[in-house]
């Protein structure tokens, strides 16, 4: 049987860099709102871009982590990384919560409507009904050794789609901007845009860190109760 590391510092790591990521956040917001220009043509509306954008980046390298560990999973049957692909599942479906409801919020008044059926949204909506069923099928299966291997083969299959959902805006005609950072090209953004998105995605990184920690480290705790209680 694996040997579960010690949960109690993980947790506290979890939390001082959940701190760090939502003081971060106050200074997001800050350069937002007061020190970065409004933008000609969508006026007000595109500061949701600050949130709306970092949060799909916090989704979709949650997501790739799901299929990274879950690969690793099935080859060396490691708990630990099963902990790990559940715990990242369940922030990057609060992160793409957000996504899913800033992205309306901005396009309504850019493009006239709540929701479209475009290329990135649905695959991006389907991606988080992927893990929704994840996390579902988590709750259902009671064996701990079937539930990972099931969970597994669902995160490999999610990570084949996230190459899709970036891609998307090419393969397909879609109201969805092009990517702005991850490209060939330079960013299509002004400088002090380029700044307050580059800082927001770094806060959005460590509280990606700090929600997966903690969530991490209390699924260890939670696992060596277990091992306890059939031991006893």
């Amino acid at each position: 049987m694996t040997p579960l590391p010690a949960a109690g510092p993980i947790i506290r790591a979890g939390r001082l860099l959940t701190v760090l990521g939502l003081l971060g956040m106050a200074v997001v917001y800050l350069l937002a709102l007061a020190h970065t220009p409004v933008e000609a043509r969508q006026g007000l509306a595109q500061k949701i871009f600050y949130v709306h954008a970092p949060a799909a980046w916090g989704a979709l390298i949650a997501f790739v982590l799901v299929g990274i560990a879950s690969l690793l999973y099935l080859w060396l049957h490691d708990p630990r990384l099963d902990l790990f692909a559940e715990a990242s599942a369940e922030v990057g479906l609060a992160f793409s919560a957000v996504m899913l409801t800033t992205g309306p919020i901005w396009g309504k008044p850019i493009w006239g409507t709540w929701w479209t059926w475009d290329a990135r949204l649905t695959l991006t909506l389907f991606l988080f009904l992927l893990f929704l069923g994840y996390l579902t099928l988590r709750a259902a299966v009671r064996d701990p050794v079937e539930r990972a291997r099931f969970s597994a083969v669902l995160g490999i299959m999610a990570l084949v789609l996230v190459p899709f959902i970036h891609l998307s805006v090419y393969l397909f005609r879609t109201l969805h901007p092009q990517p702005i950072l991850l490209k060939p090209s330079r960013p299509s953004l002004p400088p002090a845009m380029l700044r307050t998105l580059l800082v927001s995605m770094g806060t959005y990184t460590v509280l990606y860190l700090g929600f997966v920690t903690l969530r991490y480290g209390i699924g260890l705790r939670r696992a060596a109760l277990l091992r306890e209680a059939d031991d006893a």
